[in-house]
């Protein structure tokens, strides 16, 4: 009888903490980006953060997005990847501006150009706009045609929560080249570990597809990773090498 007194109370708490995960999961992978993006325009260099961060991004939550007509899952995280996609075309459209205005003197390369050795370190964002476009139109007819087919729309989705999976692998493997964290924001990465954490917990919680928490447990291994380089490296700092480089003329990932 109490139980049934409290319903009033218990239905709108849960209903209220049920919106309120979801609006955690359409905004809360972006987070991560707010301070990365405030240290790339406050020091006007890009150079620590790898783009390519961005592109495994871009292609996962696209694909994700391909995924739901074949099999349709929880809205927030269709939402999620819409709001990711945007999120990414908004850092590449800095890191972009910001390289650019630091190699006046570079060639100008473009996407048209089809050059394999500069695919994605282009000139203009315009380019990055282009080969997006292309991809998911190229991908968005082929799962046109196949969706129909189960094992298809299985690996589609697989393919999706992989290749978001790998997201950190990128940062990962250019603080392994340079031996060095730095100008990678800890914020970001401390972010993406505590909300992956989120994300996976929400994956098994709501009976997200097998693939979504799988690939969610490996996401939190690569954010520890990447954790672990930070706190070796300051550890143990690299020596800088005699008639060493300046380092704004790298080349991150």
């Amino acid at each position: 009888m109490e139980a049934e007194g409290l319903d009033w109370l218990l239905v709108p708490l849960h209903r209220l903490a049920s919106w309120g995960a979801a609006g955690a999961m359409v905004f809360g992978g972006v987070v991560p980006y707010i301070p990365q993006y405030r240290d790339i325009r406050r020091t006007q260099n890009a150079e620590g953060f790898s783009v390519y961060v961005c592109l495994v991004l871009l292609v996962a939550n696209i694909l994700r997005i391909l995924f739901w007509f074949g099999r349709r899952f929880e809205s927030p995280l269709l939402w999620q990847s819409v709001v990711m996609i945007s999120t990414m075309l908004l850092m590449l459209k800095l890191c972009t501006e910001v390289r650019v205005a630091n190699e006046l003197n570079i060639k100008r390369r473009s996407f048209a150009d089809f050059d394999p050795h500069h695919f994605w370190h282009w000139s203009s964002f315009a380019d990055y706009v282009q080969c997006v476009l292309a991809f998911t139109g190229v991908a968005g007819y082929v799962t046109y045609l196949s969706i129909d087919s189960a094992l298809f729309v299985e690996t589609l989705g697989f393919l999706a929560v992989f290749t978001e999976a790998m997201l950190g692998v990128p940062q990962l493997y250019r603080n392994h080249c340079h031996r060095s964290t730095e100008g990678m924001s800890i914020k970001m990465v401390l972010m993406w570990t505590s909300g992956d954490a989120f994300k996976t917990a929400y994956f098994l919680l709501n009976g997200a597809p097998l693939q979504f928490s799988v690939c969610g447990l490996l996401q939190v291994l690569v954010d520890l990773a990447i954790l672990a380089q930070a706190y070796a490296f300051a550890r143990h700092p690299q020596k800088p090498a005699p008639h060493a480089t300046h380092p704004a003329s790298a080349k991150a990932l």
